[in-house]
This record gives structure tokens, C-alpha cells and sequence, in this order.
């Protein structure tokens, strides 16, 4: 999610598109283009008050057409999201052997804070907290929101080794990192800057992941 905010690889969702094949790259342009006139119009209009086939027309594709891409309205607001899906779990699964995956998460987390990552909710850019009103005030991109979120969480318990560890473990880091990023967000909403806030975001997150890691004792 970049909320076009030119934040690069890491606040896009997109960072690793270089590993992929032509088709695949073209794929996923196609997905960015159709989603930012989406959010454009959204923006300029409200959400509900855009319907799908005036997204269709300002990306110059037809309704069936962007039903391929984006089988519901909201997936195309909420595409900066795609990616995240599975960056906790691609997080645990790609750390170093000596690494535990809640050490590797709160690493990955502390840096996306330092970054300004607007997944952290530490994003003051205009861009972003215009987005995130967009994202936050229309309940029906919240409830799709949530649905991204659980496919995160499970995609995590695979990478923590499945059964029901797994899936606690998962259940409660996505929790966490949900109420971290929200908290940050309500914060820099209300008119605080992303700098001033990044040392109490940094001493919530080093709280949380130390609660987590008493709880979790074997990640």
C-alpha cells in the first residue's frame, strides 16, 4: 500500500515484483493501473458513490474485464494490500537458521516503522492519510480488510509449522501487528507527526513483542 506517496519498493506492496516472469509483471501492472483509477475516482467521489462500470470506463476495460482482475468492488480499493498478504509469513519463511520467527517479525516490523512503511499506520504523507479516511470510513472496506487479514494469519500458521500452534502463534502476532499499525494510524489521523510518534510506536511494538514472546515461548 503506498497511498502514492512515492515511498518505493517497501510502502507499495510491490518490492518484489523483479523476481517474476514478463507475463506475470504485465499481470500485475495491469492490476496497479485498473486499482489506481479505482482509487482515484474513490477519492474524488466517496466509495459508494462510484460504481464499477465508471471504474471500467477510466481504465479503458470493459466490466467483465475487470471482474477477471477484481471479482468485488472492494478489492479494488484495498489492492495495495495484495502483497502484504503473506509478508509476515514470507518474513518467517525466508529468515536466517538462527533466527527465531517472532525475532524476525519484530525486526521486520521495527524496520517498517523506521521506514515510514503505511502498513505500520506510521505514514504522514497527504497521499496516505487521504487513503486511509477513504479505507477506514467505509465499513464495507473494513469487513474486506478483515478478510485479507485472515488469509495473512493463515498463511502464517503454515510458516510456524501448521496444526494448532501454528494457528495460535499466527492469531495472535496478526492481532498484534493489526493493533500496533491501527494505534500508530489514529494517532498521525488526529495530527500528530510520524515523528513524533515513532518512539512511542517503537516502545508499543518492543511491549508487544515482548508480551508475545512470553506467551509464545517456542518462536
Amino acid at each position: 500500500m503506498n497511498g502514492d506517496d512515492g515511498n518505493e519498493d517497501r510502502g507499495n506492496g510491490h518490492g518484489h515484483d523483479s523476481g517474476l516472469g514478463l507475463r506475470e509483471r504485465k499481470k500485475r501492472q495491469r492490476h496497479r493501473a485498473i486499482s489506481d483509477a479505482a482509487i482515484t475516482l474513490f477519492l474524488a467521489k466517496g466509495f459508494d458513490r462510484v460504481s464499477v462500470a465508471e471504474v471500467a470506463a477510466a481504465a479503458g476495460i470493459s466490466k467483465p474485464t475487470l471482474f477477471r482482475y477484481f471479482p468485488a468492488k472492494e478489492d479494488l480499493a484495498l489492492h495495495r494490500f495484495a502483497d502484504h498478504e503473506d509478508e509476515a509469513a514470507r518474513v518467517v519463511s525466508g529468515r536466517p537458521g538462527d533466527v527465531r520467527p517472532l525475532d524476525a517479525l519484530r525486526r521486520h516490523f521495527l524496520a517498517g516503522l523506521d521506514q515510514r512503511d503505511p502498513v505500520t499506520g506510521l505514514n504522514d504523507d497527504d497521499g496516505v492519510l487521504v487513503y486511509h479516511r477513504l479505507l477506514y470510513g467505509t465499513p464495507s472496506l473494513v469487513a474486506r480488510l478483515y478478510a485479507y487479514q485472515r488469509r495473512s494469519e493463515e498463511a502464517l500458521a503454515a510458516a510456524l509449522g501448521g496444526g494448532i500452534e501454528g494457528a495460535l502463534g499466527a492469531g495472535q502476532i496478526i492481532a498484534v501487528l493489526r493493533i500496533l499499525a491501527q494505534e500508530n494510524w489514529r494517532r498521525v489521523a488526529a495530527g500528530e507527526e510520524a515523528a513524533e510518534v515513532y518512539p512511542d510506536a517503537v516502545a508499543a511494538a518492543e511491549l508487544a513483542f515482548g508480551r508475545l514472546r512470553d506467551g509464545l515461548g517456542l518462536w
